[in-house]
C-alpha cells in the first residue's frame, strides 16, 4: 500500500464526542446537516441512563480504535466533566500511553464541534484551543438586533472539508 506524507500538514484528527443520551447522536446530525462531508472521522456515542460506566469505557475504547488514524490522533468531546461520559474518557486518557493519543474537552455544544471541524486539518494540539475558543465564543445573550455585537461570528469562513452539497442545504 503506497502512502503519501506530507511533513508541513499534521494528519486529521478523529473526533469523538461522547455525551448523554441523545446529545451526542444529535450533534452529529447537525454537524452532517451544516457540512454534509462531516460525518467521515466523526462518531457519536450516546451514553443512556442505565449504562454501567464498564460499558460506556468499553464502548468508547472501541469508537476511539475506529477513529485513529495514522498517527492515533483523536479529539474527544464530553458534555459535562464529572459526569460519566467525561469520567469514561478521563479514565481512557489515564490508560493510553501514546497511542492513540488522546485530548479531551469538556462542555461540547454545536459551536465548539463545528470548530473542530473546520480547523481538524490543524492537528490535534491546535484544535483544543480553537475547540475551547469556538465553544466559549457562542455563549452570549443575543439582542434583537441582528447586527448586534454579541453574535459571535460563523466558526469558521471555509469550511474543511468543502461540502459538495452546500447549494442544496439550507
Amino acid at each position: 500500500m503506497e502512502r503519501s506524507t506530507h511533513p508541513a500538514q499534521p494528519s486529521v484528527p478523529g473526533i469523538l464526542i461522547i455525551a448523554h443520551a441523545p446529545l451526542a447522536s444529535a450533534l452529529c446530525a447537525c454537524a452532517e446537516h451544516v457540512y454534509c462531508a462531516a460525518q467521515q472521522g466523526l462518531e457519536g456515542l450516546d451514553v443512556a441512563a442505565d449504562t454501567a460506566p464498564q460499558e460506556v469505557l468499553r464502548n468508547a475504547r472501541q469508537a476511539i480504535a475506529r477513529l485513529a488514524r495514522d498517527d492515533g490522533e483523536v479529539l474527544v468531546l464530553a458534555d459535562a466533566a464529572g459526569a460519566t461520559p467525561c469520567n469514561a474518557a478521563r479514565a481512557l486518557l489515564a490508560q493510553a500511553a501514546a497511542t492513540p493519543r488522546l485530548r479531551l474537552v469538556g462542555g461540547v455544544n454545536l459551536p465548539m464541534l463545528l470548530r473542530c471541524l473546520c480547523y481538524r486539518n490543524e492537528g490535534l494540539d491546535r484544535l483544543v484551543p480553537r475547540a475551547i475558543e469556538g465553544g466559549q465564543r457562542a455563549v452570549a445573550e443575543i439582542a434583537a438586533s441582528a447586527a448586534d455585537p454579541a453574535c459571535p461570528p460563523a466558526p469558521c469562513a471555509t469550511p474543511t472539508p468543502p461540502c459538495p452539497c452546500s447549494d442544496a442545504r439550507s
